[in-house]
């Protein structure tokens, strides 16, 4: 009897698909975006929020590093404390979409037009 439930956890092991991951690229992407820019002249905090989620809080002059996994990401930036012309809009900015490759490194700089902060690519 043991034998046979045995044999029969096998069979239904061998029938499940793939794992997922086996068809997921292998690997991560690292995005930095950095706050270091001389012209980004404000002292306002600044959120950057990945898949509309809170993800860091940048000051003058800092910049954060996130491991994700390849694939289509959704990031958006924006004030997030302070008085004044700190405190957030009542609209929020639109999220810049980006595409992710495994082992890729990818880095962009907090810039400020018109429309509100947002994101450029580096020079690095």
């Amino acid at each position: 009897m043991r034998r046979s439930l045995i044999a029969l956890m096998l069979a239904c092991l061998a029938a499940l698909p793939p794992a997922a991951s086996a068809q997921q690229p292998d690997g991560y992407a690292v995005l930095i975006v950095s706050r270091d820019r001389l012209e980004l002249a404000s002292l306002c905090d600044v959120g950057v929020y990945l898949q509309d989620e809170l993800a860091a809080r940048l000051m003058p002059g800092q910049e954060a590093a996130f491991n994700l996994p390849p694939g289509a990401l959704s990031i958006r930036v924006d004030s997030i404390s302070g008085p004044g012309p700190c405190k957030p809009g009542m609209l929020r900015p639109s999220p810049q979409r980006i595409d992710l490759r495994a082992g890729e490194i990818r880095h962009y700089d907090l810039a400020l037009g018109v429309g509100g902060y947002y994101l450029q690519a580096g020079n690095r």
